[in-house]
């Protein structure tokens, strides 16, 4: 495919220049060859595309409603048109393996492996699984499975004490609660099983650990409320440091070298719905440098042109947000910027409403938004030869 007459983002700056796709790779920027199909991009930006590096929208399709769920392959099938429809090319799930049963349960878990592999995906379909601390009765699956090369970034988690704090309000812990099979009783009693595996957590985290760093996978923490606590982290190889909880945990973080995670939604709202750090703010100062979509997909390209309206980041530094940096945090050498060789994930955009045109996954046009087919154009040869392709 020949993309012509857009803006390309390239080596941090917008060229008027044609780009050349061949064989799912970005062939050459501003040449093209005879035969190949068009895409007039006039009037578009073509950026790389999104990488989310931590999403768990894809919940939403499980369980809609509490209680409510919906069958897996029809989940994630939903879930990967969401996630191209709004530019994202290579998306990590978060999935929680949680003692928690139901819908973050190692039945799930496990389930939901499986309908992913089981699935064909133009999106690039990875799992992030964020591992729950005190759930040691899954560790040894934990590890079999990040062996087995089904695991593709490790995260730790710990939100137990969190939990026990929040079921003493009804109200709060009916959010857990009805994600499961359990009442209020049986679930405490389950809470407080859990909280109990606290001495062995440590142990726990240092094996699961060296199975990602045999594994060869990128490791997070997850709302570090310390210095110290990242620095624990960054000593088992979590060169990732997401949703800092205070300001100068991020700061230190990225002193020592980590990547910052923060969630687009705060960015798009203005700020955190838990009343944490703005990442406007932190992505301005230069500690936050990778955006995900948390629980939104359509914030992500929203939040970049959001930072680059206000003027500090230019749009290409602020693409780099949900591109380039989140590529490299992920160890994906092959994407997140447009070049020659480099896998052909693209997204065009119609700047001035920040809207996703067209999404292309490894040279794949894999979704197109309505009112827009009339941009596609029969190659050179076949028009002359007056064939009907479109």
């Amino acid at each position: 495919m020949l993309i012509e007459r857009g803006r390309v983002l390239a080596d941090g700056a917008l060229h008027d220049t044609g780009l050349l796709i061949e064989d799912g790779r970005i062939a050459a920027l501003g040449s093209g060859r005879a035969g190949a199909p068009i895409f007039d991009a006039t009037g578009l930006l073509v950026l790389p595309g999104i990488i989310d590096i931590h999403g768990d929208a894809f919940e939403r399709q499980l369980q809609p409603r509490p209680g409510v769920d919906f069958p897996l392959a029809l989940a994630w099938a939903e879930t990967e048109r969401q996630l191209l429809a709004n530019g994202v090319t290579t998306a990590f799930h978060g999935i929680t393996l949680s003692w928690e049963p139901g819908l973050r349960g190692a039945p799930m878990w496990r389930a939901l492996l499986d309908a992913l592999d089981a699935g064909s995906w133009t999106c690039d379909m990875r799992v992030h699984l964020r591992w729950e601390a005190h759930n040691l009765a899954a560790l040894d699956m934990a590890v079999a499975d990040i062996a087995a090369g089904r695991v593709h970034l490790l995260a730790f988690n710990d939100h137990t004490p969190a939990i026990l704090r929040r079921l003493h309000d009804p109200a709060k812990a009916a959010k857990y609660i009805e994600r499961g099979p359990l009442d209020a009783v049986a679930f405490r009693a389950e809470a407080m099983k859990a909280a109990a595996n606290g001495p062995a957590v440590a142990a726990a985290q240092a094996r699961i650990a060296a199975a990602a760093r045999a594994a060869g996978i990128a490791m997070a923490s997850h709302d570090d409320d310390t210095i110290a606590r990242r620095g624990h982290f960054r000593a088992l190889g979590a060169a990732i440091c997401e949703f800092p909880m205070a300001e100068e945990v991020g700061a230190a973080a990225r002193a020592a070298g980590d990547f910052v995670v923060m969630g687009s939604p705060n960015v798009v709202r203005g700020g955190s719905h838990l009343g944490w750090a703005s990442a406007a703010r932190l992505a301005e100062a230069g500690i936050c440098d990778v955006l995900c979509s948390d629980y939104f997909y359509p914030c992500l390209a929203q939040a970049a042109f959001r930072l680059a309206d206000r003027g500090v980041l230019d749009l290409a530094q602020a693409w780099a947000l949900i591109s380039d940096n989140p590529a490299r945090a992920a160890g994906l050498p092959d994407r997140g910027r447009i070049g020659a060789g480099l896998r052909a994930d693209l997204v065009l955009v119609d700047a001035p409403a920040a809207r996703v045109v067209a999404t292309i996954a490894a040279g794949q046009l894999a979704w197109l938004a309505p009112g827009y087919a009339d941009r596609l154009r029969r190659p050179h040869a076949a028009r002359a030869a007056g064939s009907a392709w479109r």
